[in-house]
């Protein structure tokens, strides 16, 4: 059967979209196609996805925010399962555009739980986040841990699509999981992550800013172990058997970190990258930012035992395959 995939023109969306298509999955894509970032860096990724699919792939120009739209263009379509990744991304830009994560992440969300309940889909799985743990101070991040702390917006609204699911599969039955991605980073990645900003700026030969002095650690994870997650747990849907899962919900719904298990220090990252690049970057060292946390760890324990789940890649080969793709491909989207 076919399988949907929002946020498709997304980072995370292409890869996952790509790992579908190459097994010979038929993939109908929606994104909207926003100017978060360029536009170009999209229209590239799905070009590729193209290249890989060919005509298993068909494409949606929509807005999932627009109830009526995304109605309209999915009318007489027929898949059985969903990957929902399309967000408004960015803690930082929570702070000054509101509206567009109340839009994205809480509207878009909704229809996306309504789309699923109408059309009795067999397995929701969609995108959180490790924000949503907040000012949580407890090392590593438990998905049993209390997520009530948000420190953005983007938290709180990833925060809020939890609880809306979780009321879904309680009224619906609904079978869902959830996972919180904890800083994802790789070939075709984001302009505004620091990985790309670092990069970027480091070939230039232009100073980078680094927050808090350099004094954070980030569970980085590579995106083919994100896509690893994000298929076995599409695979596997939940029991509706009254069991507790993941996440501590008794309805066929769960939640399940996606992470590499390993905080690493920011400078550690930065060192990976000017290794890659061949030159040293210029600190301009800064204050923490509003938004932001000191440190994210991810408790990977459910995911690996329900799924068997293995993150495999460590920055110093993550970081390196980055810097390969920028160079050759990614410099002309910066």
């Amino acid at each position: 059967m076919t399988i949907l995939v929002t946020g498709i023109a997304g980072f995370i969306g292409m890869h996952v979209a790509a790992n579908l298509l190459a097994r010979g999955e038929a993939v109908i894509g929606v994104d909207n196609f926003n100017d978060y970032y360029p536009v170009a860096l999209k229209e590239a990724r799905v070009a590729e996805l193209r290249r890989i699919g060919g005509d298993q792939l068909i494409l949606h120009r929509t807005d999932i925010g627009d109830e009526a739209a995304l109605a309209a263009t999915l009318k007489g379509t027929t898949f059985d399962r969903i990957v929902h990744l399309a967000a408004q991304a960015g803690v930082r830009y929570s702070i000054d555009n509101p509206a567009a994560y109340l839009r994205s992440n809480l509207a878009g969300h909704l229809n996306i739980l309504e789309l699923a309940r109408h059309r009795g889909v067999r397995h929701l799985v969609y995108a959180s986040s490790s924000s949503v743990y907040g000012a949580n101070r407890n090392m590593p991040f438990r998905v049993e841990d209390r997520a009530d702390h948000p420190v953005s917006l983007y938290a709180a609204t990833k925060r809020a699509g939890e609880l809306m699911s979780e009321t879904y599969a309680h009224l619906f039955r609904l079978p869902q999981t959830g996972l919180r991605f904890f800083t994802v980073y790789g070939p075709w990645g984001r302009p505004d992550m620091a990985l790309w900003k670092f990069t970027a700026s480091i070939l230039a030969g232009r100073p980078i800013d680094v927050y808090n002095h350099g004094d954070m650690k980030r569970d980085f994870t590579y995106i083919d172990d994100i896509v690893a997650g994000v298929i076995a747990s599409l695979n596997n849907p939940p029991a509706d058997d009254g069991a507790e899962k993941a996440g501590g919900f008794t309805t066929p719904h769960r939640l399940y970190n996606i992470g590499n298990n390993r905080p690493e220090p920011l400078m550690d990252l930065i060192g990976e990258i000017e290794r890659a690049c061949g030159r040293k970057a210029e600190l301009n060292l800064l204050p923490m930012q509003d938004g932001d946390v000191y440190e994210t760890f991810a408790d990977i324990d459910a995911i690996r035992c329900d799924l068997g789940y293995a993150p495999r890649t460590a920055i110093a080969v993550g970081v390196p395959e980055f810097v390969d793709w920028f160079k050759s491909a990614g410099s002309r989207y910066a």
